[in-house]
């Protein structure tokens, strides 16, 4: 397998990584030109939102190929574009052939929450001190206990988690928070979510992990739970407002996660006709709110 690196602007990114779609690349990504440098951009955005800009200010697009022939063809074949002024080509160089499985494997390792409970994948001994440990792979669902959203909730519930309390996880991923919730000792968890693959992946997930998790789509929360968490993105949070809070039972808890800093305030105006939201955790630019 072959990689072919070019040198571009923003505004060319869209219309080179069509071409070399085009020119038979296996798969075309995107990089920041001058990341690890002073120049570097950090780049943002949400579901649903439009981008902030198309590409970093001098894009890296990576391309591979099956074999070499083929990239040196679709580089000389984009040389001779028009919409190729001012790129530049920077490589054709062979990769060399990786295990991937093990390569990915690598990047996840044992997540402590807190000293006693870990989130552990399956090629991993759970460490000696841990008591607890949720045994989760990365899959097509969010929530792997690597995000800071993910590892805030889960600390919550294993610190503050009324013992025998019954449980909802809207929008629930992977499961992780739910099945937090059935090892921390809540008497009856729902996790629900909009997403059919989330749904089966956190069913899977809690029979993996020995918990009773009762998965499904949004209708099936029904009544007051003592603890009500919902680990998504401030938009849908402010939607879902009257809906989250019509389901916490008084006296019981609200937990939000999935908000920015600079997102505080329109999250606490969102609730406030229902209830005061405040700051209970922040972290990498995170914040988790409860009430």
């Amino acid at each position: 397998m072959f990689e072919l690196s070019l040198l571009c602007s923003q505004y060319q990114v869209e219309t080179l990584s069509d071409a070399l779609m085009a020119l038979d690349a296996l798969s075309v990504s995107v990089e920041d030109a001058d990341a690890h440098t002073d120049q570097e951009q950090a780049l943002f955005g949400e579901p649903g939102m439009p981008a902030p800009t198309q590409a970093w200010r001098r894009s890296q697009v990576l391309a591979l190929f099956a074999d070499q022939a083929l990239a040196e063809h679709a580089a000389h074949i984009l040389k001779l574009q028009d919409f190729f002024d001012n790129a530049s080509l920077l490589r054709i160089a062979e990769v060399p052939p990786q295990d991937w499985v093990r390569l990915t494997q690598s990047q996840f390792e044992p997540v402590e929450i807190t000293t006693d409970l870990w989130v552990v994948p399956s090629w991993h001994e759970a460490p000696a001190q841990a008591l607890q440990v949720i045994r989760l792979d990365p899959g097509l669902a969010f929530g792997t206990g690597t995000h800071p959203t993910t590892r805030m909730c889960l600390r919550w519930i294993a610190l503050h988690l009324h013992k025998g309390c019954r449980v909802l996880d809207y929008g629930c991923g992977s499961g992780i928070l739910a099945i937090g919730a059935a090892l921390c000792g809540a008497a009856e968890v729902d996790a629900v979510d909009i997403d059919a693959d989330a749904v089966t992946a956190a069913q899977a997930n809690a029979l993996a992990n020995q918990v009773i998790v009762n998965t499904g789509l949004p209708d099936l929360a029904q009544g007051q739970y003592g603890l009500v968490v919902a680990n998504i993105l401030a938009a849908p949070l402010k939607v879902l407002a009257p809906l989250l809070c019509a389901h916490v039972v008084q006296g019981g808890h609200l937990l939000l996660a999935g908000v920015l800093s600079r997102q505080i305030e329109e999250i606490q105006q969102a609730y406030a006709p229902y209830l005061q939201l405040q700051v209970a955790d922040t972290q990498d630019g995170w914040v988790l709110m409860t009430a």
